[in-house]
């Protein structure tokens, strides 16, 4: 089965395959919460955003390491790796459990049915993907997005919630009112802040440009 899905429509599919496989890196999902953090301050969607992620640390990293599952291109040399090589274990797919758990919390924060059927299907795609690129098994994409919808549910449900009672702790010993839902005027009023936000989200981007290229210099 993954040797008939390996590579599935040619060139122009596997570049296809490979930007939907995008928005299953953490590298989006942390320039979304630092966005709305630092540019756009919206607590309600950095927390739920930021908690489906932390939510993925608990309950995919430790199945990783404990199941120590390869890749299939590891195992069968008929099945041909076509995205820079993964370094981690297969079992189960971050890229699946992100997009699911994501494409959930963000259709129930902007509560439209219609967004909500897109994200899902767009977290269909994403974990086919990851099975044409030959970084995963069904199965593995089949258990990150089961995971997905745990994640979902336990932040709407506890990590939402609780950190959001943290957050307004927080926010009432502030002396001044803080601006929400609105782009921070700092950004322009304060070079510090604007070299602080630039360096911030250099890093994040640089930090997967790195991988990349280290995995090239390496051929690994």
């Amino acid at each position: 089965m993954m040797v008939k899905f390996n590579g599935k429509g040619g060139t122009l599919g596997i570049y296809m395959f490979k930007f939907f496989s995008f928005f299953g890196r953490e590298t989006i999902w942390f320039l979304t919460i630092a966005f709305f953090i630092f540019v756009w301050y919206d607590p309600r969607i950095f927390l739920h955003v930021g908690s489906s992620f932390l939510n993925g640390l608990f309950l995919v990293l430790p199945i990783k390491r404990y199941v120590n599952r390869a890749r299939p291109f590891e195992e069968n040399p008929a099945i041909k790796i076509l995205e820079i090589r993964p370094t981690s274990r297969s079992f189960p797919s971050w890229h699946a459990y992100n997009v699911f758990s994501q494409g959930l919390t963000l259709g129930y924060l902007i509560n439209s049915p219609l967004l909500a059927s897109l994200f899902l299907l767009g977290a269909f795609i994403v974990s086919f993907s990851r099975i044409v690129l030959g970084a995963h098994y069904p199965s593995d994409v089949i258990t990150g997005a089961l995971l997905g919808f745990i994640g979902f549910f336990l932040t709407i449900y506890f990590f939402a919630p609780l950190f959001s009672r943290l957050i307004n702790v927080v926010e009432s010993m502030f002396p001044h009112e803080i601006q929400k839902q609105q782009l921070n005027s700092r950004i322009f009023n304060n070079p510090f802040y604007s070299f602080s936000c630039i360096l911030i989200f250099s890093v994040i981007i640089l930090s997967y440009f790195n991988k990349k290229i280290m995995n090239k210099l390496f051929k690994r």
